[in-house]
C-alpha cells in the first residue's frame, strides 16, 4: 500500500508537471522551462518517474518549441526506443529545421525509417522543408517516392510541402506535375507554390496567368506578383495590382510585403514607389514603424541617392539596432559623406556593438571620402581595440583607400600579408590603382594573377590595356585586345536604365550606336 501510494504521488507530481511544460512549450517561456527541468531532475522526479509518465519527452517538446536543439536532442537520446513516438522524432527535425540544422533532419529520417518508426505527413513536411533549404532534390526526389509507398500522397499538406521542395530545388516540371495531380484537392497554398514557381523559373507572363486562374488570392500571392512586375520593370502593372489588392479586395500589406515591395523598389531605383510604401507604412502603423521595415526604408532610400530621407527616417526611429545603424552608415559611405558616417559611429558605440559590416562601411567612407590617417588607424587597430578579425572586404576597403591615395606599395604589402587568398575585389581594386597612378610594373604582375584566377574576365585585360596605350606603348595595347577577340571573349557593355511613363527602359551601350533591350531582343536606336 506505502508503494501504491508513493508511485500514485509520483505520478500526479509528473501530471502537473507535464501541464507546466506545456505551458512553458506553447509560449516559449524556456527560461521557466529549463527551471523545472532542474526541479525535476534535483528533487528526484525525473529518475522516480517511470518512462511511461512521458515527463523527458514533455521536457522534450519544450525544449524543441523553443529552440534549443542541442538540449532537445540530449532529452530525445536519453528516452528508451519503446517510448518515443513520431510526435517525438518529428518535433526534434522541426526543433533541427529552426536551428538550420537541416542535415541532422535528414539524419533523423533515415534513423525513422531504419527503425520501422512510424511515418505521417507531418513528418514529411519536416522533411521537405529541410531538403528546400538544402537544396538537396535527389534526396526530396527519394523522399517523395517514399511519400507515396507511404499512402501519403492524398495529404494536400505533404503534397504542398513536396511541391515547395522542387520549386526551392528548380524542378518545376514535377512541380508543376504534383498540382496538376492535385485536381480539386488544392488549396490557397498549393496556388501560391504553383505562382512562385511561375515567377522563378517560367517568367512573368505565364505566372500572370497562374494568378488570373487562382479561385482564391491572399496576400502572399498579390505580393509574389506585384514584386515580379517591379523587379520586371512593369511599374503601371505593379501599381495597377498594387491599387486593386488593396482598395479592391480591401486586402493590407504586412511587415513581410512590405519589406519585400521595398527590396524591389532598391533593387531597381525606383524611389517613387518606396515612397508610396513609406507613406502607407506610416498610416498602417500609426506612425510607428517597425525595426526591420524602417530599415530597409533606410536602405532603399540611401540607394536611390535619397540619402536625407534615409537620415530623417534612421533619425525618428527610438530604438535602433546595430543592422539598422549598419544600413545608415552605408548609406552615407556610398554618398562620399565619411566625416559624417565618423562622427555617427561615435554615437553608436554608445548604443549597440558595433560588427564587422560596421567596419566595412566606415572602412569604404574613408575611402570614398579620402580619409587616409583614420581608414589606417580603424584597419590597424580593428582586431586589437574591436576584437574582429579583417574579413576579405576590410582588405579590399584599405586596398582601395590607400590605391586611390598612391599609396600603392602599402597596399601591395597588405596584400601579400593577408591570411586568406587575395580575390577579384582585392587584386581588381589595386590593378585600377596601379592604372590610375601609371604603375605599369605593379600592374602587369597583378594581371598575370588575375588572369590566372579569372581567365575569362575582361576588365582586367582593358585596364592593362589602357596602361600602356597611356604610357604610349600601342602595339602591347592591340596585342591585348587581339587576345579578347581571339579568344571570343567580348568586355560587357554598360548598361543604363530610364523610367518614362511609368515604365523602366534599359539602355547599353555599342561601339557607336545605343541598343534599347525589349524583352529579348536589341533594337539599335
Amino acid at each position: 500500500m506505502i508503494w501504491l501510494k508513493e508511485y500514485s504521488t509520483i505520478s500526479s507530481l509528473a501530471r502537473h508537471f507535464r501541464a507546466l511544460l506545456r505551458s512553458c512549450s506553447r509560449n516559449s517561456a524556456l527560461e521557466i522551462g529549463q527551471k523545472l527541468h532542474a526541479t525535476a531532475i534535483t528533487t528526484g522526479l525525473l529518475t522516480l518517474s517511470f518512462p511511461n509518465s512521458f515527463l523527458r519527452n514533455t521536457i522534450l517538446h519544450m525544449y524543441a518549441a523553443c529552440g534549443v536543439s542541442l538540449s532537445a536532442r540530449k532529452l530525445f537520446d536519453e528516452i528508451p526506443q519503446a517510448y518515443k513516438d513520431t510526435v517525438d522524432w518529428t518535433a526534434l527535425m522541426n526543433c533541427f529545421n529552426r536551428s538550420d540544422l537541416q542535415n541532422e533532419t535528414l539524419g533523423l529520417f533515415i534513423d525513422m525509417r531504419k527503425l520501422g518508426v512510424l511515418v505521417d505527413d507531418v513528418t514529411m513536411v519536416s522533411v521537405f522543408s529541410a531538403c528546400s533549404k538544402l537544396g538537396n532534390g535527389r534526396f526530396g526526389s527519394q523522399c517523395h517516392a517514399c511519400m507515396i509507398k507511404l499512402a501519403f500522397g492524398y495529404s494536400v499538406k505533404a503534397c504542398n510541402s513536396t511541391m515547395d521542395m522542387y520549386v526551392k530545388c528548380g524542378l518545376i516540371h514535377e512541380s508543376t506535375r504534383i498540382f496538376h495531380e492535385m485536381m480539386n484537392e488544392r488549396n490557397i497554398v498549393s496556388w501560391t507554390v504553383r505562382l512562385e514557381g511561375a515567377v522563378k523559373w517560367e517568367g512573368l507572363e505565364s505566372a500572370r496567368l497562374v494568378f488570373d486562374e487562382m479561385p482564391e488570392r491572399n496576400e502572399v500571392a498579390w505580393t509574389i506578383m506585384i514584386v515580379a512586375y517591379v523587379e520586371n520593370g512593369s511599374l503601371l502593372e505593379a501599381f495597377a495590382l498594387l491599387k486593386e489588392m488593396i482598395f479592391g479586395h480591401g486586402l493590407g500589406l504586412n511587415f513581410v510585403t512590405i519589406c519585400s515591395l521595398l527590396s524591389a523598389c532598391t533593387q531597381l531605383g525606383d524611389v517613387t514607389m518606396g515612397r508610396w510604401i513609406h507613406v502607407y507604412a506610416l498610416k498602417m502603423m500609426d506612425e510607428e514603424i517597425n525595426v526591420v521595415v524602417a530599415t530597409a526604408l533606410i536602405d532603399m532610400y540611401s540607394k536611390c541617392g535619397r540619402v536625407n530621407s534615409a537620415l530623417r527616417v534612421f533619425k525618428m526611429m527610438p530604438l535602433r539596432n546595430v543592422i539598422m545603424w549598419n544600413a545608415m552608415l552605408n548609406g552615407l559611405a556610398m554618398h562620399g559623406m565619411g566625416g559624417m558616417v565618423l562622427d555617427m559611429f561615435d554615437q553608436m558605440v554608445k548604443e549597440v556593438q558595433p560588427d564587422d559590416v560596421t567596419f566595412t562601411a566606415i572602412l569604404s567612407a574613408c575611402s570614398h571620402s579620402g580619409l587616409i590617417d583614420e581608414g589606417r588607424h580603424f584597419f590597424y587597430n580593428l582586431e586589437l581595440m574591436y576584437g574582429i578579425r579583417p574579413s576579405i572586404e576590410h582588405y579590399a576597403c584599405i586596398v582601395d583607400l590607400l590605391g586611390r591615395a598612391g599609396h600603392l606599395e602599402e597596399a601591395e604589402a597588405i596584400v601579400r600579408q593577408m591570411p586568406m587568398q587575395p580575390n577579384a575585389m582585392v587584386l581588381g581594386s589595386l590593378l585600377g590603382s596601379c592604372s590610375f597612378h601609371n604603375k605599369l610594373k605593379l600592374g602587369e604582375g597583378l594581371m598575370q594573377e588575375l588572369l590566372h584566377l579569372y581567365p575569362q574576365n575582361t576588365e582586367y585585360h582593358i585596364l592593362l590595356s589602357n596602361m600602356y596605350a597611356s604610357e604610349g606603348n600601342h602595339d602591347r595595347a592591340d596585342s591585348l585586345r587581339g587576345v579578347l577577340k581571339v579568344k571570343g571573349i567580348r568586355k560587357v557593355p554598360g548598361l543604363s536604365f530610364i523610367q518614362l511613363g511609368g515604365k523602366v527602359h534599359q539602355f547599353f551601350a555599342g561601339d557607336n550606336n545605343y541598343t534599347q533591350v525589349k524583352g529579348n531582343e536589341m533594337v539599335k536606336i
